[in-house]
């Protein structure tokens, strides 16, 4: 992808096709930020908001309100547990800003590239923190930019979370995604890897996230081939953005035994 801080520079998705998958966008800032307030997105490359994707701001304790706060539930103790800093100051940030969207997938990735502009602007402009509640994950400003607005373009791996977890039977695990939906993709689940496999699944779920992310779609009547594993992983698609594990469908393929 293209560095976000030069000009608005295409970001393509060579493996794309027609779909009827829809991509899910949701950050929100925390800070001070004027009635008047003016986005210097085109700083990063950005001519704004793409088509699809609003953006509200509220106070933030009308804000804490709402069922979806991001700072309460079982979300804000994971929040304030990884970044205790960066909570207690988006606690105290008079102002958040919601940015959201959905919208039907696309031929390239521009609506992303246009909405991370309008983000990072937002950090030049009273913007203290950024939760991106697709990967579980809250930012100090700084942190933000550093993790998306790297030299050359944020990589796919960059905007989705990898996990990994023991599973009951000892000695294996499951791995998975969340935040294709970024993508208008399913996220993955890798069930059943050998503990001394974690790490090549590990880089074969990064693979995967790249693929989607440059438009690629998982085919279920062809198994993956995968060096060593015979007859390769059989793939199902299926769940929806009520399941918790994902909010996403997801691929889901299992290790043989």
């Amino acid at each position: 992808m293209t560095e976000t801080t030069t000009h608005a520079a295409e970001w393509p998705r060579p493996y794309w096709k027609p779909s009827d998958e829809q991509a899910v966008l949701l950050f929100f800032v925390f800070g001070a930020f004027a009635e008047d307030l003016a986005i210097p997105a085109a700083r990063y490359g950005s001519p704004g908001l793409p088509e699809g994707v609003e953006l509200q701001r509220f106070q933030n304790a009308v804000l804490s309100r709402w069922e979806g706060y991001p700072l309460s539930g079982a979300l804000g103790e994971l929040l304030r547990e990884d970044n205790p800093e960066a909570y207690a100051e988006a606690k105290a940030a008079p102002h958040v800003i919601a940015i959201r969207g959905r919208f039907p997938d696309r031929e390239s990735l521009d609506y992303l590239r246009d909405t991370l502009g309008v983000v990072a602007s937002l950090t030049d402009v009273g913007g203290k923190a950024v939760v991106d509640p697709q990967i579980l994950t809250l930012f100090d400003a700084a942190s933000w930019r550093e993790h998306y607005l790297v030299q050359g373009g944020a990589p796919p791996r960059h905007h989705v979370l990898i996990l990994c977890s023991p599973e009951e039977t000892k000695g294996r695990s499951w791995i998975r995604t969340r935040g294709m939906r970024k993508f208008g993709r399913p996220d993955i689940s890798l069930t059943n890897v050998p503990d001394r496999e974690i790490d090549r699944a590990g880089a074969l779920s990064e693979r995967f996230v790249e693929l989607g992310a440059l438009g690629a779609h998982f085919d279920p009547a062809q198994a993956i081939e995968v060096e060593g594993v015979a007859g390769g992983l059989a793939v199902s698609v299926s769940g929806d953005e009520e399941d918790p594990r994902f909010n996403n469908t997801h691929a889901a393929m299992r290790w043989p035994d």
